[in-house]
C-alpha cells in the first residue's frame, strides 16, 4: 500500500524544503524526498559553504593588509584543512537545521531516488527497497549539476567542478578558471586572495556577462589590479590532465591557439538541469532544453505536476527557488499568490568586490525604448566606506524618465550583497524616484550611497 499525502516533494534544496514547510503551514500533508542530504545542493554544496571560503579568504586578506589599518600581523598562513574543515562544518549546522525544521513542521522525509510513475503517484528506491507514495500534487525540485566540457570531463585531481573546489586537498599554484559568471568569479577570487595564481577564461566580450557593462568594466580593473589574469573572448579548444597539471589549449581572441599548463582548474561554464530518468518524459511534461516549462505559479502542462527553481530555468538561484516553492504551495493550497515576477529577483556575486543588482541594466532599458535618467555615486564619497578602508566601488541606478519608476540598480564594492535588499523592495513596491529621495538613510552608512545615486539620476546629489 502506498503512503498517502496532500503534496509529495521531490528534491530539499532551498526550493523543496521552504515549499515543504508553508505547505504544511498552510496544513497540507506533505512528503519531502531527497536522495543526498536535505538542503540540497545550495546549502551543503553551494551557496553557504561558499560562502564560509569566502569569509576565510577575506579575513586573510585583511591579515595581510594589517598595517593600513594601524595593526601588525606578522608570520600570516593558513591550515588548508582546517579553512575547508570549517565550512563543510557550516554547512552541517545548516543541514541539522533543516532536518528540524523538518521535524518542527511534521513534514514526511522519505530517503531516496525518486520517479515520478504516474499523475499523483512517486516511488522512492532506498536500496532493495521500494516505498511507493501518493498524492494528488507533486512538485518536482531536482535542480541542476555542473555542466562538464564537452572533451573535458572533472575528474576531481586535477580538472575540478565546484563541488571539488570546495574540498581542496592541495591548494592551487596556478588556477585556471573556466567562465567568468558568478561561480567562476567567487572562486577565481577566493583562490586569488589564498596566495594562487589565476586566469579565467571568458568566451563573451566581458567578464560577469549578465550585469551592467560599467560594473563588468569595473569588475575587470579591480581583479586584474589583484593580479588575476581576465582573458575575454577567448575559448578553450583542449584541456589534458595529468599527474602533475593541466595543459589547456586557449584560443586567443585573434584566432591564435597557445598551450599553457596549470596546476588545476575549474570548470564553470553553466549548469544542467535534473530531469532525466524521474519520469518526466513518459507523463509528457514538457521541457524546454531540459528545463521544465511552467507557467507563473509552477504548473507544467501535466495537471497535478509543478516544477520549482534550478530545474524550471534562469536565473538559477537559490532565493528565486524558495519563492517559486510558496507561490506552488498557495496556489495548491487555493489561495491567490501573485505570479513571480523576475525582473524584481536580485543577483549576487560574492567576490572581492561584491557585485549586486536587480532590474534592468542601462543597456536593456535603452534597448526597451525607455528614457532614461541615470545615477551613479562612488564609495569615494562615502565616510562610512572610507572608515572601513574599502572606498573601491559605486552605486548606479536607473529611473524612468517619464514615470520615476526604478527600472533597475548596480552595485559594486564591500557589502552591496547587503544593500541590493533595499532596491528590490523598492521595485516590490512600485516606489518612485519621489519616495526613495524623501527617504531619510542613517548616517554614517554604506546605504546613504543608495540615496546619493537616486538624487544624482536627479541632479542632485550631495557628496559628490
Amino acid at each position: 500500500m502506498a503512503d498517502t499525502f496532500d503534496l509529495v516533494i521531490l528534491g530539499s534544496g532551498p526550493g523543496g524544503y521552504v515549499a515543504a514547510i508553508r505547505a504544511s503551514q498552510l496544513g497540507l500533508k506533505v512528503a519531502i524526498v531527497e536522495r543526498e542530504r536535505l538542503g540540497g545542493i545550495c546549502l551543503n554544496w553551494g551557496c553557504i559553504p561558499t560562502k564560509a571560503l569566502l569569509r576565510t579568504s577575506e579575513i586573510y586578506h585583511y591579515m595581510q593588509n594589517a598595517e593600513s589599518y594601524g595593526l601588525k600581523a606578522d608570520n600570516v598562513g593558513f591550515d588548508l584543512a582546517k579553512v575547508v574543515d570549517r565550512s563543510r562544518k557550516v554547512a552541517g549546522q545548516l543541514n541539522a537545521g533543516v532536518k528540524g525544521l523538518m521535524k518542527k513542521n511534521k513534514v514526511t522525509v522519505v530517503e531516496g531516488v525518486g520517479t515520478v510513475t504516474a499523475k499523483g503517484k512517486l516511488s522512492v528506491k532506498q536500496g532493495d527497497k521500494t516505498v511507493e507514495l501518493e498524492a494528488k500534487n507533486i512538485i518536482v525540485a531536482t535542480g541542476a549539476r555542473a555542466r562538464d566540457l564537452p572533451f573535458a570531463k572533472a575528474d576531481g585531481e586535477r580538472i575540478w567542478t565546484y563541488r571539488h573546489a570546495m574540498v581542496p586537498t592541495e591548494m592551487p599554484t596556478k588556477l585556471l578558471v573556466i567562465g567568468s559568471g558568478a561561480i567562476g568569479v567567487e572562486f577565481a577570487s577566493f583562490y586569488n586572495d589564498m596566495g594562487a595564481d589565476v586566469t579565467i577564461v571568458e568566451m563573451l566580450p566581458r567578464i560577469l556577462p549578465v550585469e551592467d557593462e560599467e560594473v563588468s568594466a569595473f569588475m575587470d580593473k579591480a581583479l586584474t589590479k589583484q593580479g588575476i589574469k581576465l582573458l575575454t573572448q577567448t575559448g578553450l579548444e583542449g584541456l589534458a590532465p595529468s599527474a602533475n597539471g593541466v595543459t589547456a589549449k586557449i584560443k586567443a581572441k585573434d584566432g591564435k591557439v597557445s598551450e599553457e599548463t596549470f596546476s588545476h582548474a575549474i570548470i564553470a561554464i553553466g549548469i544542467v538541469p535534473n530531469t532525466e530518468n524521474i519520469g518526466l518524459e513518459a507523463l509528457g511534461v514538457e521541457t524546454d532544453r531540459g528545463h521544465i516549462k511552467t507557467d507563473g505559479y509552477g504548473r507544467t502542462n501535466v495537471d497535478g505536476i509543478w516544477a520549482i527553481g534550478d530545474v524550471t530555468g534562469a536565473p538559477w538561484l537559490a532565493h528565486k527557488a524558495s519563492h517559486e516553492g510558496i507561490i506552488a504551495v498557495e496556489k495548491i493550497a487555493g489561495g491567490s499568490p501573485h505570479q513571480m515576477d523576475k525582473a524584481n529577483i536580485p543577483g549576487c556575486t560574492y567576490s572581492r568586490p561584491q557585485v549586486a543588482s536587480v532590474g534592468m541594466t542601462e543597456a536593456k532599458a535603452k534597448e526597451a525604448g525607455y528614457e532614461l535618467k541615470v545615477g551613479k555615486f562612488p564609495f569615494i564619497g562615502n565616510g562610512k566606506a572610507i572608515a572601513l578602508g574599502e572606498a573601491e566601488g559605486f552605486v548606479k541606478t536607473v529611473f524612468d524618465a517619464k514615470t520615476g519608476e526604478l527600472l533597475g540598480a548596480h552595485m559594486v564594492g564591500a557589502e552591496v550583497t547587503e544593500l541590493i535588499q533595499g532596491y528590490v523592495v523598492a521595485r516590490q513596491l512600485e516606489t518612485t524616484e519621489a519616495e526613495l529621495m524623501e527617504t531619510v538613510f542613517a548616517h554614517p552608512t554604506l546605504s546613504e550611497m543608495m540615496h546619493e545615486s537616486v538624487l544624482a539620476a536627479y541632479g542632485r546629489a550631495i557628496h559628490y
